[in-house]
């Protein structure tokens, strides 16, 4: 058995254009991000900085493709996530905000006139989005409860409501905003300096600090029916991009992982009691045990749920699951990496704290613990437990 975090090989079935365009960021993860993380967490900033590095590498359309995008390489798009949250959950959600959860919204939910317009832009990031969903009063039942509302006005919509935890929307272009219409549910693309439109950054947060949330308030935004997403009318439209998002934030879980996983054993090779390295007692190396088979096994789930996703096998269930579970071996991992450090495992220094704190946001968001389990129960059963 090798001793990093992928013993059973899952990498081996990228491809090298994958791989290169993969090492291309381990690199600028290593030397421009790394560096940055644990000040940056501490202080609850965002290091605007890091930005136009990861930018650079064109990472939805690296050159390694030949001019293509990553349309076709499910794969190569989990590993992307799993090296990002592997230096940094803040950073991975960062990105993620930007290659899953807003280019998600416009390709699944764009016209194609739409998406051949505005998908070149993201990718390169020339055009930087947020996706704003949950509001104040409503998140697992946000489906019933939007309160939100857009309504018709000649060639406009105006739309008035808040919204709530809403991350990068400070720096962000445009804002994907949800509300609700007399037909059912719209998507706009509202520009972040549009009148009418406060932002206020959300603070005393104890997990991803790094990431900038806001509140957001509308009253009376305007918007041309040209900034609606075109395929979008009900919840369901929505929910089908839930449906990847959530196995982008499985793939987030598992990398967060590696990275307490790979921490926890660098420290306990160097730290020394009793005379002897920590890494050599029975106990720690139980627990190094659980968390690599943690790692691995959730490693496992999200490369088939990818497989069967590229292929038009699955179904919401399945992402629920993925989520559900690799977000809760992510807490039971990251304590036990606590664990392993003592009080060291409360310092930034040593990388655990970051992972130990920020998983509590991952079990969190993009689908509760509790309402994965019943999108999951759903399926087995075929009866819902929502009212």
């Amino acid at each position: 058995m090798t001793t990093g975090h992928d013993p059973y090989g899952f990498a081996d079935l990228l491809d090298d254009a994958e791989r290169a365009a993969l090492a291309r960021l381990r690199a600028v993860l290593d030397t421009r991000v790394e560096p940055l993380v644990a000040e940056h967490w501490e202080r609850a900033t965002f290091p605007e900085q890091i930005i136009a590095p990861l930018a650079d590498l064109r990472l939805m359309d690296p050159p390694e493709f030949g001019g293509a995008t990553d349309a076709g390489h499910a794969l190569y798009r989990g590993f992307r996530n799993f090296e990002l949250a592997r230096t940094d959950v803040s950073v991975a959600t960062f990105y993620n905000g930007q290659s899953g959860l807003f280019r998600t919204s416009v390709e699944l939910g764009g016209s194609e006139a739409q998406v051949a317009d505005l998908a070149p832009r993201i990718r390169s990031f020339e055009l930087r989005g947020a996706f704003a969903l949950t509001e104040p009063d409503h998140g697992s039942d946000i489906a019933r409860g939007m309160q939100a509302t857009a309504r018709r006005d000649g060639d406009d919509w105006v739309i008035d409501g808040r919204k709530r935890w809403i991350g990068g929307a400070v720096l962000a272009d445009v804002i994907v905003v949800f509300a609700r219409t007399e037909e059912g549910v719209g998507a706009f693309l509202v520009p972040r300096d549009a009148p009418g439109l406060t932002l206020t950054t959300m603070t005393g947060k104890i997990a991803l600090r790094i990431v900038q949330n806001s509140d957001i308030q509308l009253v009376g935004v305007r918007v041309p029916e040209s900034a609606r997403l075109a395929r979008v009318s009900t919840f369901a439209d929505v929910a089908r991009m839930l449906g990847a998002m959530r196995a982008d934030v499985a793939w987030i879980a598992v990398g967060a992982q590696a990275g307490a996983y790979e921490a926890a054993v660098a420290y306990v090779r160097e730290r020394e009691q009793f005379g002897r390295a920590i890494g050599g007692f029975q106990l720690v190396q139980s627990k190094l045990a659980t968390m690599l088979g943690n790692l691995t096994a959730s490693l496992a789930l999200v490369v088939r749920l990818t497989q069967r996703q590229a292929a038009g096998l699955s179904s919401d269930e399945d992402s629920a699951l993925a989520k559900m579970w690799t977000a809760a071996r992510l807490r039971e991992t990251v304590a036990l990496g606590r664990e392993v450090a003592g009080g060291n495992g409360i310092l930034l220094e040593h990388r655990l704290a970051r992972f130990f704190a920020d998983a509590e946001a991952v079990y969190s968001y993009e689908g509760t613990h509790e309402i994965n389990a019943l999108i999951v129960g759903r399926g087995i059963t075929g009866l819902s437990a929502f009212r």
